[in-house]
């Protein structure tokens, strides 16, 4: 992989990652395209996910720190739930939505990766289920709610666990749930960028273990020390960029725009396929 390549996948990798039109399809779709195997660079896979995680404590940092700080105040009055006050409950929420993911981590990871070598024909259908799920989640009225519930966080949670597709966007699918569920889009967002910080940085860990144990060399593929510094800062940098753009664009609810992107991505990524 070229310094250039490892550029452009990078500027993918954060873009899509927040944009709900699926960061691994288009890796998939722009490895294609370029001739090369991304996934078969292990730490090219793991520098640009940890960017994108970075970028979004550098944009929702405030709000990261609120929230850790609220979590350690002492428990309230009263019994169960009610002891716990606003920023305590949407950790939970948080911890919450992660097992379901943590369930396909441990259990199915080589299912999902024989699922992610699998071609393009895959990308396109679930690009296709992206497109149908924007579109329905833009044009369904549920009565909205004040917050996120424990249930609510468990099915936004499953979402996030079928969204280890190809082409199903992880950031799409979440929201998408989330407002079909009444949940508010000013609150919506904010949620899905913040609940995918664990398993992220679970997923990065676990794949620095498998580096040292298959040897860093074979990790490190025909990555150059360059390329992968190309990789990381351009997916940090417009995964700055993007999540800022997808807070306003989810709290202007203008995601049926996505769905087109996602319904014409598909039909030409079947097409390719």
């Amino acid at each position: 992989m070229s310094t250039l390549e490892a550029l452009l996948l990078g500027l993918l990798q954060g873009l899509t990652e927040y944009l709900p039109v699926s960061s691994s399809g288009h890796l998939t779709i722009g490895s294609a395209l370029l001739g090369i195997e991304a996934e078969e660079n292990l730490m090219f896979t793991v520098a640009v996910h940890v960017a994108t995680v970075l970028s979004t404590i550098a944009v929702l940092g405030h709000e990261i720190f609120r929230l850790l700080k609220g979590s350690l105040s002492p428990l309230g009055e009263g019994k169960g739930l009610d002891r716990l006050n606003g920023e305590q409950r949407y950790v939970l929420n948080i911890l919450v939505s992660m097992i379901p993911i943590g369930i396909v981590g441990v259990f199915f990871k080589d299912k999902v990766e024989e699922i992610f070598g699998a071609g393009l024909t895959v990308v396109g259908c679930c690009l296709l289920l992206t497109a149908a799920l924007l579109a329905f989640s833009y044009y369904a009225r549920p009565r909205q709610k004040e917050n996120i519930s424990l249930r609510d966080a468990f099915i936004i949670g499953l979402s996030q666990a079928l969204a280890v597709l190809p082409g199903l966007s992880r950031s799409g699918t979440t929201i998408a749930t989330g407002l079909l569920l009444g949940n508010k889009k000013s609150s919506m967002a904010q949620f899905s960028f913040l609940m995918v910080i664990p398993p992220i940085l679970g997923e990065a860990l676990l794949d620095i273990v498998k580096a040292a144990q298959e040897g860093m060399e074979a990790a490190f593929g025909d990555l150059s020390a360059s390329a992968l510094i190309a990789g990381f800062a351009a997916a940090f940098v417009s995964g700055v960029i993007a999540c800022k753009w997808m807070i306003r664009i989810v709290q202007k609810g203008k995601l049926i725009y996505f769905a087109y992107y996602c319904l014409l991505a598909g039909i030409m990524t079947l097409l390719l396929g």
